[in-house]
C-alpha cells in the first residue's frame, strides 16, 4: 500500500486540521472480492484501528445479474470476531462449527473465530436464479488477548432483536454496546460501539462518547463543526464530548468505537497480538488442519503467497 496521500486525503486532512474534534479523514480504496469490488477503509498505514474495530469493508451495492453472485469459498481466521450486516440482499453463512444461516437486511451475524474457524459465504440457489443487488457492512473486532484463543463460536441476531430508538427526529440503531440510553444483547468482548443512523437533510445527531470513533458515511454527506464530510469517507474523531453532525443530504451513517485493545498483527485473515501465532496459522492452513465446512467441504482458498 501506498504512503502517498492523494489530493482527496490531503483535502481532507487540511480540513480536519481546523478541526480540533476531528483527528484524520479516511477515504476507502477499492479492493476485489470475488468478483465484486468492495470500499476497505480499515485497515490503513494511516490508522489501523479504531477502538477494538481493525476492519471495516463497505460492500457494493453490486448488482449481480442472474447466474451470478456472491460466492467467496471456505477460509480461516483466528483471533477476531466478524460482523456482517446488510442493507440490501442475502449472503449464506456456512461454517466449521455446522452452522447455516442466510444473513437478511437488518440482521446482525457475529462469529466469532477464536482459536481458529472456516466458512464460506454463497448465495441460495433460488437468489442467484434471478437478478439481485447486495449491499452492506462486513467488520472484524480484535478480540481481547484473553480471548484470542477462546472457543469458536456462532450467534445470529434478528433484526427485531436489535434496538431502535430515535434521537432528536434520527431513527438510531444501537448494534452492539451501549448508547443513547440503550444496550445491544449482541455479544461483546471488549468496550465497543457499533450505531447505525439515518439522517435526512438538515437533521442534526450529538455522536454518543467512546474512547476513540470512527464515523463512516455509507451514503450521502455530511457536516462537522464546518467540517464537510463526503460519502464513503471515514472520519476520525477525538476523544471529546457533544460532537454533533449535521446531514447535507440525505444519509446513511455507521459509527464504530470503544476502547483499545492494544497493537494486533494482521497477515490475511489472521489477528493476533503474536507474530508467532499468524506464523503458526499460516502453517496449518496451508498443512489443511483447520477443520472443514460441513456441506462445502470440496473448495477453499488457499494460503496467499
Amino acid at each position: 500500500m501506498s504512503n502517498t496521500l492523494s489530493q482527496a486525503e490531503q483535502s481532507c486532512d487540511e480540513q480536519a486540521a481546523s478541526c480540533s474534534a476531528i483527528e484524520l479523514i479516511l477515504t476507502p480504496r477499492e479492493t476485489d472480492l470475488g468478483g465484486f469490488s468492495v470500499r476497505r477503509t480499515l485497515p490503513t498505514s494511516r490508522r489501523k484501528m479504531v477502538g477494538p474495530w481493525i476492519f471495516f469493508d463497505h460492500m457494493g451495492p453490486a448488482d449481480f445479474p442472474a447466474g451470478s453472485g456472491v460466492n467467496v469459498r471456505p477460509h480461516p481466521h483466528i483471533g477476531i470476531a466478524t460482523v456482517t450486516y446488510l442493507f440490501e440482499g442475502e449472503i449464506l453463512h456456512r461454517d466449521s462449527l455446522g452452522s447455516l444461516q442466510p444473513i437478511r437486511p437488518g440482521d446482525l451475524n457475529l462469529m466469532v473465530t477464536g482459536r481458529g474457524i472456516v466458512h464460506s459465504e454463497r448465495e441460495r440457489p433460488e437468489l442467484t436464479a434471478t437478478d439481485h443487488r447486495l449491499h452492506g457492512l462486513q467488520l472484524w473486532l480484535a478480540l481481547p488477548e484473553a480471548d484470542e484463543e477462546t472457543d469458536p463460536a456462532f450467534h445470529h441476531y434478528l433484526g427485531a432483536d436489535i434496538p431502535d430508538v430515535v434521537i432528536n427526529g434520527v431513527a438510531v440503531r444501537v448494534m452492539m454496546g451501549s448508547a443513547y440510553g440503550v444496550t445491544s444483547p449482541v455479544k461483546c468482548f471488549s468496550e465497543t460501539l457499533y450505531v447505525e443512523a439515518h439522517l435526512k437533510p438538515g437533521d442534526r445527531l450529538t455522536l454518543p462518547d467512546a474512547e476513540e470513533r470512527g464515523l463512516y458515511i455509507a451514503s450521502g454527506s455530511l457536516r462537522a463543526q464546518e467540517t464537510a464530510l463526503a460519502e464513503h469517507s471515514m472520519t476520525i474523531f477525538a476523544n471529546q464530548p457533544d460532537i454533533e453532525i449535521e446531514a447535507v443530504t440525505e444519509s446513511r451513517i455507521a459509527l464504530i468505537g470503544g476502547a483499545s485493545v492494544g497493537k494486533r498483527f494482521i497477515d490475511w485473515n489472521f489477528v493476533s497480538s503474536r507474530k508467532e501465532r499468524i506464523q503458526q496459522a499460516r502453517d496449518d492452513w496451508q498443512a489443511g488442519r483447520f477443520p472443514k465446512v460441513p456441506g462445502d467441504e470440496e473448495e477453499f482458498i488457499p494460503l496467499p503467497g
